[in-house]
């Protein structure tokens, strides 16, 4: 059985975990709701199971849980790679240590360090570290505009829209551009989404990004600027809006093999 952690933003017109669901059910493959407050992870009553979390809240408690339950349980995503992608400063760890561009970034609690990392750059993007669809995210051109620390900033990119690209599998599936006139593109932002094609630069970075993670499927950020695409972030949660490729679809058929090669 496919055991299943819902989205816990997840709205009735924009449902993730119901969109996979639909699909499994039109698969015939048997699965379940795991509510996380409900189980004791030290004795949950199964085991050699596949948990699929479509996402969780950020709090130790859902965290601990799925930790101890992957000892005994194939989980996808894992709570490592989440809980990497859910950390921006994580993320650009993992990104820098396998080779994959992203912009100059810095993470400080030194206040003229700060400082002389925008002086540097003139327009730096601070983003909170545990932040999510684009809130919270400012341009700084100024000192006096960084605001208490410690802080999480990038140089900034000069664009007019970024790129989301879904990777399955160690597969890039399916991609969009986000467009708009203000700083963040997220959809909830406000950011107009269209499908694009998967170009094989966009492509390789993507993969590797996924890779550097060392996750099941995510929503890898780019940007394009002079010398080709650079990251920005991967969400080990992410939303598929705007995309043409049938992204349900194809996350329930790798949780269907997923759960199939465990019994094999």
């Amino acid at each position: 059985m496919i055991r299943i952690v819902s989205k816990p933003t997840d709205t009735p017109d924009d449902n993730s975990t119901g969109a996979v669901i639909r699909e499994l059910e039109r698969a015939g493959a048997p699965y379940g709701i795991l509510d996380l407050g409900a189980v004791d992870p030290l004795d949950s009553g199964f085991e050699n199971e596949l948990v699929w979390v479509c996402g969780i809240r950020q709090d130790g408690h859902q965290f601990e849980t799925l930790n101890v339950l992957s000892l005994q349980n194939r989980v996808i995503n894992t709570p490592a790679s989440i809980v990497a992608c859910a950390s921006k400063v994580m993320t650009s760890a993992l990104l820098l240590h396998n080779g994959v561009r992203t912009p100059e970034t810095a993470y400080m609690r030194s206040e003229a360090r700060a400082r002389d990392f925008l002086l540097r750059h003139e327009k730096v993007v601070y983003k909170p570290l545990y932040g999510y669809d684009g809130n919270g995210i400012r341009l700084v051109t100024k000192p006096d505009e960084l605001g208490p620390g410690p802080w999480y900033l990038q140089e900034y990119v000069p664009n007019d829209r970024d790129f989301r690209v879904f990777v399955l599998g160690g597969e890039a599936v399916g991609a969009i551009a986000r467009v708009s006139d203000s700083l963040m593109h997220n959809i909830h932002q406000g950011g107009i989404g269209m499908p694009v094609p998967i170009d094989e630069e966009m492509r390789a970075i993507a993969e590797a990004s996924a890779s550097a993670i060392g996750i099941d499927y995510c929503g890898v950020d780019l940007l394009l600027d002079r010398e080709g695409y650079t990251v920005l972030e991967v969400n080990g949660t992410p939303n598929w809006h705007c995309m043409a490729a049938p992204i349900p679809k194809l996350l329930a058929l790798y949780l269907i093999e997923s759960e199939r090669g465990m019994r094999a």
